[in-house]
């Protein structure tokens, strides 16, 4: 499993900037962020023979730290997978089997295995398991912090990123809302300096915007991407695949430059050695929306983790990793 690979790699040496930790004052437990995307195909990247140069951020975290060159969602489609993730259980046990089923309240989430080991808790973005929007605060999956949206795409557009605090009280923030979120995680991160925290940062993106049925880059990311190389299932599927196959790797594009944003937040407050990052997303996909199947274009998806000061880097994971892995690591190293 995941977390015995990683597991094994870990060693005791100490963090190598010691006057950080002790102004910290902080246990020797790693904050943990989990960068989340929506639909992201695992072909989008470098590291899987995308030649169009989308996410060289995500291929130097994933070559510094374990790259995962099988992940594979546990069901390709939003709210199954985001039950999985956030409680490491098949849809089975957490009867979210499809969207619009919220999780049940006994089901316990990263969050509250967190929070009970001291943690300071944050979710960023969309949700997709609740019932409703603003999404009451019985059913945030116990976050101390909270901004975010039940169905992100119906409460906010791309230059229009509304989402709601713990309260449901209403946040219009600026920027595309790439940029919008990520603002919002680096301001997170730099308010919780002094003790462990564990931040879940869920893009909607580059999920389509569903009243537009397209894929919304920001301004002059889609004309990048016009023409250029193509997947050659997508060449094959034909359909909207043209269509919409630039605007999609052009938001790429641009959650790639906020990993890499988010990273230079973590460097600048000394705080990138000690922070475990996961990059991942929930499903891959297809055009026109074909992605809740079992081909590879629906259930693979990237995945990178990097822990620099525990974890050797330049590691490769050649075996099928899925969820319920990814959740078993996360709480592992919550523990240590």
């Amino acid at each position: 499993m995941l977390h015995g690979s990683l597991a094994s790699q870990a060693n005791t040496t100490s963090l190598t900037n010691k006057e950080t930790q002790l102004a910290r004052k902080r246990s020797d437990r790693p904050n943990v962020i989990v960068f989340f995307t929506d639909q992201q195909r695992w072909d989008t990247t470098g590291l899987h023979g995308n030649p169009m140069g989308l996410t060289p951020n995500f291929d130097r975290l994933a070559q510094r730290g374990t790259h995962v060159y099988h992940a594979i969602t546990c069901q390709p489609v939003c709210a199954p997978a985001r039950a999985s993730l956030q409680t490491g259980l098949y849809a089975t046990a957490t009867t979210v089997h499809r969207n619009g089923i919220a999780l049940p309240p006994d089901c316990k989430t990263l969050a509250q295995y967190f929070g009970e080991a001291g943690y300071h808790t944050g979710y960023i973005g969309k949700w997709h398991l609740g019932d409703r929007d603003p999404v009451p605060e019985d059913q945030q999956g116990g976050y101390d912090e909270w901004l975010g949206a039940n169905i992100l795409e119906f409460t906010s557009e791309p230059y229009n990123t509304v989402m709601y605090d713990k309260q449901g009280n209403p946040h219009k923030l600026p920027g595309y809302r790439v940029d919008a979120q990520t603002d919002a995680a680096i301001r997170f991160v730099n308010a919780h300096q002094e003790a462990p925290f564990f931040l879940f940062l869920s893009y909607l993106e580059p999920h389509h915007q569903n009243h537009l049925d397209d894929y919304v880059a920001p301004d002059g990311y889609r004309e990048r991407y016009s023409g250029a190389w193509m997947p050659p299932d997508l060449q094959a599927l034909g359909g909207s695949s043209y269509q919409h196959w630039a605007g999609y790797c052009g938001i790429i594009r641009r959650l790639d430059e906020a990993l890499g944003r988010l990273q230079d937040a973590l460097k600048s407050l000394g705080l990138d050695e000690d922070t475990l990052v996961i990059v991942t997303s929930d499903n891959g996909m297809a055009f026109p929306r074909a992605k809740a199947n079992v081909y590879e274009y629906g259930v693979h998806m990237p995945l990178a983790i990097m822990w620099r000061s525990r974890v050797a880097g330049g590691r490769v994971i050649d075996d099928l990793v899925g969820f319920v892995d990814i959740t078993a690591t996360i709480l592992d190293v919550g523990e240590r």
